[in-house]
Parts: structure tokens; C-alpha cells; sequence
């Protein structure tokens, strides 16, 4: 199966096939693909791995991203234009249909090998991660569970066929030349503010699975992980901080509320996973609208103490080095972790206990935010980073809560976007106008996008090939767009940028190094991420 669609430059320095793409007829079943880009003369092919199912054009896209890393006019533009051959299937001597693989081949005639690309892209990412580590002392995650629609919020396409652009149309914003949808007139007020990375993307639209993607900052399932929480599963944000730069003054290093995402199983990227339980964040269930709202873990028996807890504590100490029954050092170091963790919960319960208590807060403030549960955790999330949190999660409604399958257009405008947008607009004003923005990186995501087809329902269905994030503050310039999605809105049309790209944003940004290992529970090293800052955030 060939296809005749050789790349042309238009004026923005974006390639596009000419003539259609023909796909493979690739099935879920096949397990990922190696994409070769050969240059024989000037370098080793580069493998990259690719997720199915896949379309030819991915090999263009894939292309697209190498050639984002230089500026236009470098000489490698004008030499991909032309001498880039067709894209094409081919199979190796030996091969069945699952060895299947695309080769792209490079004329010998470039001049530029792979390990120039590499090295390019290499530099690039060490300047960039040089002033964007540890720039940000806290991280605010809001994730919309379910994967709010893309092209209805952040990447509108008034020009698509009807079944593709939907009822909304877009608006302008303060920043020049940024349109966003018409529901979130108060972020539409702020954009300068923030940035939308519009080329998000990775391959599996499985909300169970892309959860665990975006919320670990990894690409692919870890090894004996499935679609449930478990102890394989690749571990938070906030536990890979606690393994990499543990606290000792009673600070657990993240915060998620106010749902635990579960469908009757609890769903991945929640827990400390293979570094065990001692490494979960503090999980918060409760909505801090409510009237009764408090923290039980917070709230001492009224002739409990700080001294009589401190006691306890020492009496403990002295009864676990005499005890003798437990013989299993794994388990004498998982309980005394347990009960360690449990006092330094109760010794910060002071200070945490005031965080808590959301009638400390002006009504006024409390109004900014909205009187409902997306503004009021976001004002909790605020009140965190005063406090010290380096990471919170605001799970923005309960499992699945953006899944618009039905009604979408509804749904948005009547019920999503409108908290939405106040409880955001509050959180990055509020945070600017208190000297937070600068030392805070604001993320908001889902784990995918919608469909660009609009279904019979009015919905839109599960879809991962391109969606969008926003990032402000810790130095992200705000009034931009980094990269494009296609005229549908259904694949990236330039560089895509990942969830472990995603990951290594925020663990540079805290001063972690995305390079550094961590040890799990058996003594097995495990490199924390394998992305790549998103560089354009910062510049």
C-alpha cells in the first residue's frame, strides 16, 4: 500500500501532503511500531515507537516535530521539501504482519543526520530547563476528569463543516490574535495570563489508562498495570517528589481533592503506586462548598494534646526498638513509615487545620471564586500554596464529570464551563495579584480530547489524537499559542507534545531533575521521566 503525497512548505513553515494520505489497516491488536528515519550517509536511523491504531500521516507529523526544533530557515527546510520521498509500508525479509513497520528515507543528498536533529533538541531542552528549575514552589493540577472538548474551548475550527466546527464560535481575547471559546468570557479577560498548548497528544483514549498517562507524566502502561489502581501502577506527581526530595517537617508533598476518581475501582495516577502506600498523597473528599465542611484527620479528641500526642509518640518509639516478633525488616520499616506518617500528619495539624477552614476567607473572596465546588477547591488550592503545598490536585467534578458523549454543547455551556471559568479567572488573578503567579505553575488538562464528528447525540466521543492544556505562571509567557492542531481539530499539524513531556514540565519547574532515578519497594531503580520540557512555554 503506497501513497504519492510528497510535503510542501506553505507561509508558515507547516508541512502538508499534497493529495490524501492512504492508512494502514492497523488494529488495536498490533502492538506498537518502530518508526525508522534513515539518513544513511550522515547518521544511524532513529527509532521511534508508535502506538496503534496509526495512519501513514503520523510519519509526517512524527517529521514535523523534528523539524520544530530549527528555525526556518535553516537549510534542513528547504531540503526535506525536496527530497523527501513517498511515505510508505515495507516489510523485512523475515516478516509477518506484525513486523510491519514505516520507513522514511532521507535522500543522501540532506547533508543533516539524525544525531545533528538530536543534539539540536538536546541543547534547546538544556537552556530551557537551566531557567525554568525549580522556578515554581508549588504546582496546581486542575484535572478535568472525563476530557472536556477541545475544539469547543480552547481550539475552535469556524471554518470546518458543520459536523466538525459544533454551535460555538469563537471569541477574541485580550491577548492579540488568541481566540477561545465563548463560554469562558472571564479567561478570555486573563489570557495574557496563561498559554494553550494546543498539540497535545498520545495514543490511547481509554479514560482509565490516559488518566494514568497525564497524571504520572508517563506515555505507555507500566509493566503489570491495567485500567484499576494498583501497586504497579507509575506513581503521582507528588509521591515521585516525596521519593526524590522527602520532607521531614510533617508536610505530606501533595494534596488531591475534592473527589478520588474511581468507577467502583479506584482509576491509576492517585497513589504513590510502586513506591508503596507511604508515598500516596493526602486525598481530600469532601466539597469545600459545604457548610460542615472540615478534615476529620485534622481534628484532635478534645484532651488530646500536641503534648500528649508527642508522648505517644516517644512512648511508641521505645516499645518498636525492644519488640522482637517482627522479624521481617520490609515490614517493621513499612509500619514504623506508617505510624511516622501518621504523627507528622497530627503535628501539622495546626497549622493545616486553619488552611482548612474556608470561613477564615472573606466572603467576598469566596464570592471572586464562586459559591460552588470548582471555585471553592480552587480557593482551597490557593490557600495550600500559601501554606507551603508543592503540589495540588483540584479534580475539577467526579469521575468521568467532562465525558460529554450526550448533549455537549449543553452541557458546556449550562453546566461545565461556567464554574469553570470563574473558579480559574479567580485562581490566576488572585494568585497574580498576591505575588503567587511567579513562583506557581497552573496546569489545566484532561486526559484527552473529543472526537472532531459531532454523533447523532449531539456528543462528542472519546478522541486522543490532539487535544489542548493550559499553563500560567512560574514563567510560562501567557498570551500565546504553542502549537496547531489540524483543520479538524484531530491531529497535531505540528510538533505533539506528550504526557511525559507534560511530566517533565512540572518536575523541572519543582527543581527535580527529570533525569534522576527512584528506587521502588523490591530496590529497583526507575528513571522518573522520559520527557521533554515544553520548551516554547517559557520563551
Amino acid at each position: 500500500m503506497r501513497t504519492n503525497a510528497p510535503l510542501a512548505r506553505n507561509h508558515r513553515n507547516e508541512f502538508r501532503a499534497k493529495g490524501p494520505f492512504v492508512p494502514i489497516a492497523w488494529t488495536k491488536a498490533i502492538r506498537p511500531r518502530k518508526l525508522l528515519l534513515s539518513a544513511p550517509r550522515f547518521g544511524s536511523p532513529a527509532a521511534f515507537f508508535l502506538q496503534t491504531p496509526c495512519e501513514l500521516s503520523e510519519a509526517e507529523r512524527m517529521l514535523r516535530s523534528l523539524l520544530d526544533d530549527f528555525p526556518p530557515a535553516h537549510a534542513i527546510h528547504s531540503a526535506l521539501e525536496l527530497s523527501m520521498p513517498n511515505l510508505r509500508p515495507v516489510h523485512s525479509p523475515a516478516a509477518i504482519s506484525r513486523s510491519r513497520f514505516l520507513q522514511v528515507g532521507f535522500s543522501g543528498a540532506l547533508g543533516l543526520g539524525l544525531a545533528d536533529l538530536a543534539a539540536n533538541r538536546k541543547a534547546n531542552a538544556a537552556m530551557e530547563s537551566k531557567a525554568l528549575f525549580g522556578r515554581a514552589k508549588s504546582v496546581v493540577l486542575l484535572f478535568l476528569s472525563g476530557a472536556p472538548s477541545h475544539q469547543d474551548i480552547w481550539d475552535l475550527k469556524p471554518d470546518a463543516p458543520a459536523e466538525v466546527r459544533g454551535e460555538f464560535r469563537p471569541i477574541d481575547t485580550v491577548a492579540p490574535g488568541v481566540q477561545i471559546g465563548p463560554h469562558v468570557p472571564r479567561l478570555a479577560m486573563v489570557a495574557d495570563k496563561f498559554a494553550i498548548v494546543r498539540s497535545m497528544t498520545h495514543s490511547l483514549p481509554s479514560h482509565e489508562h490516559a488518566t494514568h498517562f497525564v497524571l504520572t507524566g508517563v506515555n505507555q502502561v507500566p509493566p503489570g498495570a491495567t485500567h484499576m489502581a494498583s501497586r504497579a501502577d507509575w506513581p503521582c506527581y507528588s509521591a515521585t517528589m516525596q521519593a526524590i526530595q522527602p520532607r521531614e517537617d510533617g508536610v505530606p508533598s501533595g494534596v488531591m481533592l475534592p473527589t478520588y476518581i474511581h468507577n467502583g475501582y479506584g482509576f491509576s495516577g492517585q497513589t504513590g503506586g510502586f513506591m508503596g502506600s507511604q508515598y500516596d498523597p493526602w486525598h481530600v473528599t469532601k466539597d469545600p462548598n459545604a457548610a460542615d465542611f472540615n478534615i476529620d484527620e485534622l481534628t484532635l479528641l478534645q484532651d488530646l494534646t500536641d503534648q500528649r500526642i508527642q508522648n505517644r509518640r516517644s512512648l511508641l518509639t521505645a516499645l518498636d526498638e525492644q519488640h522482637s516478633y517482627l522479624q521481617t525488616p520490609s515490614a517493621s520499616q513499612s509500619l514504623s513509615r506508617s505510624v511516622e506518617k501518621a504523627h507528622q500528619l497530627l503535628g501539622a495539624a495546626g497549622k493545616f487545620r486553619d488552611v482548612f477552614d474556608m470561613n477564615r476567607e472573606p466572603a467576598k473572596v469566596r464570592d471572586r471564586y464562586g459559591r460552588h465546588s470548582f471555585g471553592q477547591s480552587l480557593l482551597l488550592a490557593r490557600r495550600l500554596v500559601e501554606a507551603g503545598m508543592p503540589i495540588i490536585q483540584a479534580n475539577m467534578g467526579t469521575m468521568n464529570n467532562w465525558d460529554t458523549h450526550g448533549d455537549n454543547f449543553g452541557q458546556l455551556k449550562n453546566r461545565l464551563l461556567p464554574p469553570f471559568d470563574q473558579g480559574l479567572s479567580a485562581l490566576l488573578t488572585d494568585l497574580d495579584e498576591r505575588g503567587l503567579l511567579d513562583t506557581t505553575l497552573v496546569v489545566a488538562v484532561g486526559e484527552f480530547g473529543r472526537t472532531p464528528q459531532i454523533n447523532a447525540g449531539g456528543g462528542r466521543d472519546h478522541w486522543s489524537g490532539v487535544f489542548s492544556a493550559v499553563f500560567a505562571g512560574a514563567g510560562v509567557r501567557g498570551g500565546q499559542v504553542i502549537g496547531a492542531s489540524d483543520d479538524q481539530a484531530a491531529y497535531p499539524a505540528t510538533r505533539g507534545w506528550y504526557p511525559a513531556d507534560l511530566g517533565a514540565t512540572i518536575f523541572t519547574a519543582l527543581g527535580i531533575d527529570p533525569e534522576n532515578t527512584m528506587t521502588d519497594r523490591q530496590g529497583r531503580p526507575h528513571k522518573i521521566n522520559a520527557g521533554q520540557i515544553i520548551a516554547p512555554l517559557f520563551s
